[in-house]
């Protein structure tokens, strides 16, 4: 059967998180159950937790099944011979009306050794964020496993980590190892390798409704954590219609299109790509074929689309795996 070449949707998974509000539906139109809801998996190949797609031809059907089905020409060859039939990506909304716990995440060697797993490197795009709000990411200068462990033991480890301001369009590039967490206030975007495996370290002495505390990690995050200094905030050109490049590494490329009136990509047809609309609204063209797209969507577009003809006023996040 051919496959039918359309861009896809996939239904939200929603998920509660004691750091959760509202701003997933009030600002991205996600429908929330709750006023505590922290994260929109946007599109998801994590075990238990895997996409549906929510629009076309194979609406219903789970992203792991289409991708079995029809290999080549959802993930692409490239991609193929890389990660085999697993979705290498996992995209997410996150809004954070507290602060997040201050964590990190093992790299391949690590996730692999202790959880069969690849790693967890990501990139945050700030969609929105309070006057006031901040993200943590990295150490000061000169931090050491000794001192580490000695503010942890103090309870005082926000006092050695860098607090940087933020506001909308700001960008942070969070490789495997690197310390961070999420200030309230903040809602982003977040691109990451396919793995679920956070190391909380500090939690701010939050506890839930039972006043229980959650579970810390920090024994095993001793032998992940990278306490090299890194350039964790990213500047990017943004210049209309045109790729402006982000990130570029071994697990994922992020350019960033400020779409006003029309543009034209071609790509190859070894894999896929994603297209994260975070302001705006506009049309991806496929064929004769005209689709409408909005704020807080994110979009599958198989890697044997090769002409994507965009039109509208938007700024999109465009996504691949060299």
């Amino acid at each position: 059967m051919n496959f039918i070449q359309y861009p896809i949707l996939f239904n939200p998974i929603l998920k509660d998180r004691i750091w959760g509000g509202t701003k997933l539906e009030s600002v991205l139109g996600k429908d929330i159950h709750s006023s505590e809801v922290g994260e929109s998996w946007e599109i998801s190949g994590v075990p238990n937790d895997i996409s549906i797609v929510a629009n076309g031809a194979y609406k219903s059907m789970e992203l792991d099944k289409l991708i079995a089905a029809y290999p080549q020409e959802v993930l692409g060859n490239s991609i193929i011979e890389r990660f085999g039939l697993h979705f290498p990506l996992l995209f997410k909304f996150l809004d954070a009306k507290e602060d997040l716990s201050i964590q990190l995440h093992p790299n391949d060697l690590l996730a692999q050794k202790r959880h069969n797993s690849c790693g967890k490197t990501e990139m945050w795009y700030v969609m929105q964020a309070d006057p006031g709000a901040r993200v943590v990411v990295d150490f000061k200068e000169g931090v050491t496993q000794e001192s580490y462990l000695e503010h942890l033991k103090k309870n005082t480890l926000p006092s050695i980590l860098k607090e940087i301001p933020v506001k909308k369009g700001d960008v942070f590039f969070i490789d495997a190892g690197t310390i961070h967490a999420i200030g309230k206030g903040v809602l982003l975007a977040e691109i990451q390798q396919t793995s679920d495996i956070t190391y909380r370290v500090y939690d701010w002495g939050r506890v839930d409704a039972k006043g229980n505390s959650r579970e810390l990690h920090v024994d095993l995050a001793l032998d992940a954590i990278d306490y090299n200094k890194k350039e964790v905030e990213l500047q990017y050109s943004q210049e209309k219609n045109t790729i402006n490049k982000i990130v570029e590494c071994p697990f994922f490329s992020v350019n960033y299109i400020p779409l006003k009136g029309e543009f034209l990509k071609k790509k190859d047809s070894q894999r896929f790509y994603i297209y994260v609309v975070t302001e705006g609204e506009c049309t991806m063209t496929i064929g004769s074929e005209k689709y409408q797209f909005q704020k807080g969507n994110t979009i599958l577009v198989p890697a044997l689309i090769e002409n994507i003809q965009l039109s509208g006023d938007a700024t999109l996040l465009e996504i691949f795996v060299s």
